[in-house]
């Protein structure tokens, strides 16, 4: 292989740089995007099938041979075929020793057979050097591009150089490798593509138990409450009142849940006076979500952001102005601009304004095509600075809107405290907390701590 050009991908096929050829066995969907992606990179695919008559879905430039013939031109064959069809490759062994086997297959669903397709594979073909990988990249991403679609492509098996070899061409089609280790891996590979948001389970189920509550709770003292005590039917607030408070609590609570975990992990390590000790599980499992928790913040945000935008067009903010209008004509007394309400509304609008923008900015800065573009220290600074910024200007926002109700008795319908006030506890606690790890006493051996310091080295686990 021409190592020069392993990491380049040629847009047409380069017949004055041709690269060694490559087999493949299966001409279905995906054996003939990888087979026309291939030729595009200067490759020279040969086909292995039952058929050899030529087809129109087959690229121009591909040979199509016998299995037989087709494996003995090429020293890489990518298996493009289903497990269960995988006993005819039994007669070609002798055929097959040696050379690279690419196993492409996915499964119907999680943990299908015993063992992994490829592990099935190697066992079949004990003389072949077994490599998983492309499992994870769809015909679609192929043909429409990398740009539009995952670029990692990860890769197994216990033949270093072999799997040298795939990750080469990998590179070569303008995709990202990712060496997963032995072959005793593949089965993890090969659940990939069958788990639906792996990362974003408990986020999900998190924000989804979270909003039921706060539904709830609004509908209790908004509708229920005013309905059985002072006999009026609110019942429509449902649609867009409701929404419209639980939406910036779920939002400023979720932000909050993004940062706790790093306030937990600086007192631990600080307790324990060492950076190797491993976190325990369930706070290893949260750092993970971040990303995931921050970006479903930013949408019940963004939520909020429309919910408020249409709120002038409600009927029952018309009804509420005009009632006001009217009462004021009647009564021939103009109600003078209250200067300290303005500014509390001014105030919580650019509070909230200011805060939005952060939290969107650390939200873009979040996605793989921005965050490949800066370097850790900026990623670190967006993230962390930036997003204690948000964090901040939200709970001030939440703090001059709703800071009327904490000493008003009407606000405790049931004794319950408004939503707002909830809304408070987590980020308060937060900030709290962090602005006392800032403190030089306390930074100085957390920041000696994280770059390798350990206060008793001999008990460091």
């Amino acid at each position: 292989m021409n190592k020069n050009s392993s990491n380049t991908m040629a847009l047409a096929p380069n017949t004055s740089n041709k690269r060694e050829t490559v087999c493949i066995f299966g001409t279905g969907d995906f054996g003939r995007a990888l087979g026309h992606k291939m030729i595009q990179s200067g490759y020279r695919v040969v086909y292995g099938s039952r058929s050899t008559q030529i087809s129109n879905l087959i690229p121009k430039d591909a040979e199509v041979l016998s299995h037989a013939e087709a494996a003995q031109k090429a020293a890489i064959i990518i298996i493009a075929i289903q497990r269960q069809h995988y006993n005819f490759l039994t007669p070609l062994a002798e055929i097959l020793h040696g050379k690279v086997l690419v196993d492409i297959s996915n499964n119907l669903k999680l943990n299908q057979y015993p063992e992994s397709n490829a592990e099935y594979l190697a066992q079949l073909l004990p003389g072949s050097r077994v490599v998983k990988g492309f499992n994870t990249v769809s015909a679609w991403a192929l043909q429409s591009g990398a740009l539009d679609a995952s670029r990692q492509v990860f890769v197994c098996g216990d033949d270093v150089e072999a799997k040298q070899m795939v990750m080469n061409i990998v590179r070569a089609l303008g995709l990202t490798p990712l060496d997963k280790g032995s072959l005793l891996a593949a089965q993890e590979i090969e659940n990939y593509p069958l788990q639906l948001f792996p990362m974003w389970k408990f986020p999900m189920f998190l924000s989804l138990g979270l909003t039921v509550f706060f539904f709830f709770y609004c509908l209790a003292l908004d509708v229920i409450y005013t309905y059985i005590y002072e006999h009026r039917n609110f019942s429509f607030f449902i649609a867009i009142t409701i929404p419209n408070r639980v939406c910036p609590v779920m939002a400023l609570v979720l932000l909050a849940l993004v940062y706790l975990p790093g306030i937990f992990a600086a007192i631990i390590q600080l307790y324990k006076g060492t950076k190797y000790r491993r976190f325990p599980n369930w706070l290893d499992k949260w750092m993970l979500c971040r990303k995931q928790l921050g970006l479903i913040a930013l949408a019940f945000a963004s939520l909020h952001a429309v919910f408020t935008l249409v709120t002038p067009l409600r009927a029952f903010v018309s009804w509420r102005t005009g009632k006001g209008i009217i009462s004021q004509a009647l009564n021939n007394k103009t109600e003078p601009l209250n200067n300290t309400n303005a500014w509390i509304s001014d105030s919580y609008l650019a509070l909230g304004i200011l805060g939005y923008f952060f939290f969107v900015l650390v939200g873009i800065t979040s996605l793989p095509s921005v965050s490949n573009n800066v370097n850790w220290r900026e990623f670190r600074f967006v993230q962390s600075k930036l997003g204690y910024l948000a964090l901040v200007l939200c709970t001030a926002h939440t703090l001059v809107y709703g800071g009327k109700w904490f000493l008003s008795p009407t606000a405790y319908k049931w004794y319950l405290p408004n939503i707002y006030i909830l809304s408070l506890i987590v980020p308060c606690a937060v900030l709290v907390v962090k602005f006392v790890l800032i403190f030089p006493c306390v930074d100085r051996p957390l920041t000696k701590i994280r770059q390798g310091w350990e206060r008793n080295p001999k008990h460091s686990e």
